[in-house]
């Protein structure tokens, strides 16, 4: 039983020069010195050694680091698998079916797009206080100020006003009146096919097989990238078969699979329905380091590729001193 750092990572691409600047990711190259970084202070490991540790007693190497990405990204086949290779190292890749297989906008990146087409927050808001407003009684929704109120809080690195664009329509609206909202707003600000930003956006099935043959781990991120801790019994078992089934037909090694909670939503309920479906690690968003004891196996935290230096010259920082 030891501790690892694992590091989550979302968007990796050229952004300060792209269509959308205000995308929240990792510039490519800054990702190429986080490695740097990383090997010399590191070790890496795969998923599969992280698995036999937990349940092989496989001693791991001290300071033993694995390298994690959600979403199901082109960038990631783009930009993140070629360094990878360069550097001999393995990434997991978890990925969401919906959006690779049948070329759909998860919510949440619709929300991530959206924000980053709008300068001024102010006008997603006052269309976002219309639509509330006349659906109030088809939803039975409270007022508009009463969301504001309760959403509406500097966070981390976001403005009072992103945060309450993002917690109402993540996760504060029921799915059906914020997929009506969500929509809304994409078509108006976005004007672009959805299908064909998808398969912009994502990755394909011809890349992710790919990416498997090539020594990448490719892991369970759910179908629609739903919150499970919120799904009904019935749901989150046709929710975790339908990525397994996907997860079959790429090829990966279903006795071996591993998950990345949508959000990070777990609960008790959830982590003992993934125990019963045998997965075998399974990853929050918790920023903690990652102990890889039987008991911790499906509660395992991450750190945010921005825990990390992007330096390579940099020393070690506090989350490294922790995990010695």
């Amino acid at each position: 039983m030891s501790d690892i750092s694992v590091i989550m990572y979302h968007y990796v691409r050229e952004i300060k020069n792209s269509r959308f600047p205000e995308i929240k990711g990792l510039e490519t190259e800054l990702f190429r010195e986080q490695l740097k970084f990383l090997k010399k202070h590191y070790n890496f490991v795969t998923t599969e050694e992280v698995i036999d540790s937990v349940y092989n007693n496989y001693k791991l190497p001290t300071k033993s680091v694995l390298l994690t990405f959600d979403d199901g990204y082109v960038d990631h086949y783009n930009n993140v698998f070629p360094i990878l290779q360069e550097f001999d190292v393995q990434g997991s890749f978890y990925i969401p079916v919906k959006a690779v297989r049948d070329h759909k906008m998860l919510d949440v990146n619709k929300i991530h797009f959206i924000l980053a087409a709008v300068f001024d927050k102010n006008k997603i808001i006052l269309d976002i206080k219309f639509l509330i407003e006349n659906s109030k009684l088809e939803y039975n929704l409270h007022d508009f100020d009463y969301y504001y109120k309760k959403l509406a809080v500097e966070w981390r690195h976001d403005t009072a006003e992103v945060i309450f664009i993002k917690r109402l329509l993540q996760v504060e609206l029921a799915e059906d009146v914020r997929g009506k909202i969500v929509d809304f707003l994409f078509d108006k600000y976005l004007q672009i096919n959805e299908s064909e930003f998808a398969k912009e956006l994502y990755l394909n099935e011809t890349q992710v097989k790919e990416m498997l043959k090539g020594g990448m781990h490719i892991g369970c991120h759910g179908y629609n990238h739903f919150w499970w801790n919120r799904l009904k019994a019935e749901e989150l078992e046709k929710e975790i078969d339908l990525s397994l089934n996907f997860l079959s037909e790429m090829g990966v090694d279903i006795s071996n699979w591993t998950a990345a909670y949508p959000y990070g939503s777990y609960s008790e309920e959830v982590e003992k329905f993934l125990r019963q479906k045998k997965c075998r690690l399974a990853f929050t968003s918790e920023v903690s380091l990652a102990n890889t004891s039987i008991k911790s196996s499906l509660l395992m935290g991450r750190l945010d590729t921005n825990n990390i230096s992007k330096n390579s010259n940099e020393l070690p920082n506090d989350w490294y001193k922790k995990s010695n």
